[in-house]
């Protein structure tokens, strides 16, 4: 486990901010966070300064909540992730040759990650590459595969993971999702990905989902399937996104042989 410690702190590859840029883009999100936040501190500073106690209390405290969430979304977003996911992966003690499979693989930020761990193995990504991730594109992941020294271990694909993916039943040891299954917009897509998961997940292969919403659904469908040592737990305050009230959780599960 410590060596995947070691190896994201000496991570090389831009990966990104994670969240919605389709209608707007990230430099221009950060720049109106800056920009309120910076007004919130000035009509702070004013306000007391004018004698308005109450009034200045109640802006900074407001202040501190804006700073709060933004600052536990970068730093989860920027650091927090990658140290959790190299718990998870240390973990999962893989051998070094397995098949593995990342639903919803972005700009490589686990997909890259993983595929450290597979000297004799191969990781394989799926993305439709929209844009729930600053500067998501197939390029920019192969980019980040050149950087972090692992290119010739990883496959692209691009697709739905709604729909039947492009694999064989029984093809994967692993199969690995951070943070996407929740965007998809109905129950039904979302089940239809669990099911598709389990379909090419390998007799003793494991399944891994990092989400935000639905996974005490996702947890009962993998029961369901017939699908054992199934675990749901929150990952703490590293994936927390603005606030515990956005925690990410954590499911577990394994395909019997």
């Amino acid at each position: 486990m410590s060596d995947v410690t070691i190896e994201l702190h000496r991570r090389k590859g831009d990966y990104g901010i994670d969240g919605d840029f389709e209608k707007i883009s990230a430099g221009w999100v950060l720049t109106g966070v800056a920009a309120i936040l910076v007004a919130l501190v000035v009509a702070t500073v004013w306000t007391l300064a004018a004698g308005l106690l109450i009034t200045g209390v109640i802006i900074g405290v407001l202040t501190l909540a804006f700073m709060f969430f933004q600052g536990t979304y970068l730093w989860t977003t920027l650091i927090g992730k990658f140290r959790v996911w190299a718990r998870i992966l240390g973990n999962l003690r893989l051998r070094g040759d397995e098949q593995v499979l990342d639903l919803g693989c972005g700009r490589g930020a686990l997909l890259l990650t993983v595929a450290q761990l597979l000297p004799r193995g191969r990781a394989v990504g799926i993305d439709l590459w929209t844009a729930d991730q600053s500067g998501n594109s197939p390029e920019a992941t192969l980019r980040n595969a050149d950087l972090e020294g692992v290119a010739d271990r990883i496959e692209l694909h691009t697709g739905d993971i709604t729909t039947r993916l492009p694999f064989a039943d029984n093809t994967f040891d692993l199969i690995l999702s951070s943070l996407v299954v929740h965007n998809i917009p109905s129950a039904e897509g979302r089940r239809a990905a669990i099911d598709e998961a389990v379909r090419v997940l390998r007799p003793g292969g494991r399944i891994v989902i990092a989400d935000l919403l639905h996974t005490a659904r996702y947890a009962t469908r993998l029961q369901e399937l017939g699908l054992t040592d199934i675990h749901r737990r929150n990952l703490g305050p590293h994936m927390w996104w603005g606030s515990p009230l956005l925690a990410t959780r954590l499911v577990t599960a394994t395909k019997p042989t």
